[in-house]
């Protein structure tokens, strides 16, 4: 066979030597019935419609005709084999498709399909061609298209992390129906734990109390006793001071904790590190953002022993920022005027509670076997001398009621503000 040209666009070129191209043949011509008749081989004539037979109308089998063309080839030995195509390439009459240049090359037969039909590679003739919609490939449904999506609440995505379990055990209670009457009342004391004397320190500066050291052993072992409790169900306070400490009546000398928003169960295999508290009472390894542990506490303790015994704050400056440096740089002394007449058990107390290294520190546990914390009984009989601390208590707690009565009046004045330009500017926002 001869060499077949192609064109840059893929389609069949004539081959050298031909002297004329055939014309294109309309859409609805097919090859019709093979003819004795001779032909041109150099220009084969256009065929008539009255010459083109339907496939339809043809009872037969259909054989494709030999067309002519510029290189004569013998027919096959054998009459069923369709003979050779010609350079003209006639298509389907049903397909919408463009037929290509003819070519004087001849071009292998056509396929028949089991009916004997010519094969055909464009659409089956009477269905519409796919439209470029329809061929497109629709592409896989994404994961997150979920039924739900959209549906969830925001609550729930934007606050995925769960609270930190409470460090202490809940009473669940269980709701009954039923007429309310006039024999349910509300007991205001069981619902704050019996706790009705207010703060520690209000106490102390009460003009009718008459404070002694064995008063403070009593509230500081009470306070040990509870911070030993916790540390056995290995929980962390973190925010130990004067104002978390209430007096259960307004005449004894019986204390609670309250107050453990902040506080933190500890594992000694994990590390913890916190950075929240009051600044007076904060330890160096808060500060410096390290470890804590059950020793944090102590610290805390130690600051209260120091004030309840004083009536001074060791580590308390101007600011914030000043307190903060007090603390980190843990240095402190027991003042003359305020500590004349404290035994030097108390003073062995507290040096043993304020120190800068953790591991110095003594525990809860050891505290309450310290010698100042026992023979309460013996000493309360030999000590009946009435502590400087309590004037200087007076002053300090002045002092922070005060500090608090200024910023409420502050947010007052800046909520007012607000409120009356009713916008944000005022904030400068």
């Amino acid at each position: 066979m001869g060499a077949e040209g192609k064109s840059p666009r893929g389609r069949a070129t004539p081959a050298k030597g031909v002297s004329a191209l055939p014309a294109e043949p309309s859409l609805a011509e097919v090859p019709g019935p093979a003819s004795d008749a001779p032909r041109d081989q150099t220009c084969p004539e256009k065929p008539t419609p009255s010459e083109v037979s339907s496939p339809a109308s043809s009872s037969g089998d259909l054989t494709p005709a030999e067309p002519p063309s510029s290189v004569g080839l013998p027919h096959p030995a054998s009459d069923e084999t369709p003979a050779e195509p010609s350079s003209v390439e006639l298509p389907h009459p049903a397909s919408d498709e463009t037929p290509a240049e003819p070519s004087s090359v001849e071009q292998p037969p056509p396929a028949l399909d089991s009916a004997g039909n010519v094969g055909k590679t464009g659409p089956v003739a009477g269905e519409q061609p796919p439209s470029p919609e329809e061929e497109e490939v629709e592409p896989p449904p994404s994961p997150y298209l979920t039924p739900d999506f959209g549906k969830e609440d925001p609550f729930q995505i934007l606050d995925d992390i769960p609270p930190p379990p409470a460090p202490f055990a809940h009473r669940i209670v269980s709701l009954k129906s039923g007429t309310v009457n006039s024999m349910f009342n509300i007991n205001t004391k069981e619902m704050l734990g019996g706790v009705e004397g207010g703060e520690l320190f209000e106490r102390i500066i009460d003009e009718d109390y008459h404070l002694t050291e064995v008063d403070c052993m009593v509230f500081v072992r009470q306070i040990c006793d509870g911070i030993t409790f916790m540390h056995q169900m290995h929980v962390l306070h973190l925010d130990l001071k004067p104002e978390n400490i209430l007096c259960v009546t307004s005449t004894g000398h019986m204390v609670k904790i309250i107050d453990f928003g902040l506080a933190r169960r500890y594992n000694p295999r994990e590390k913890l590190k916190v950075n929240f508290g009051t600044p007076e009472f904060l330890s160096p390894e808060v500060v410096n953002y390290d470890q804590v542990s059950y020793s944090t506490d102590m610290w805390s303790l130690g600051v209260i022993t120091y004030m309840l015994l004083s009536g001074l704050s060791p580590f308390l400056g101007d600011d914030d920022a000043e307190t903060l440096n007090n603390v980190l740089a843990a240095t402190w002394y027991f003042d003359e005027e305020a500590f004349e007449g404290i035994s030097d058990e108390a003073k062995d107390f507290v040096s043993n509670l304020i120190i800068k290294q953790k591991s110095g520190r003594m525990s809860a546990a050891r505290c309450l076997q310290h010698p100042w914390l026992n023979d309460l009984a013996e000493k309360a009989k030999r000590c009946n001398r009435r502590l400087k601390s309590q004037v200087l208590l007076r002053k300090y707690v002045m002092r922070r009621r005060w500090k608090k009565n200024f910023i409420g009046v502050c947010a007052a004045n800046r909520f007012k503000k607000i409120s009356s330009s009713g916008s944000l500017t005022a904030l400068g926002v």
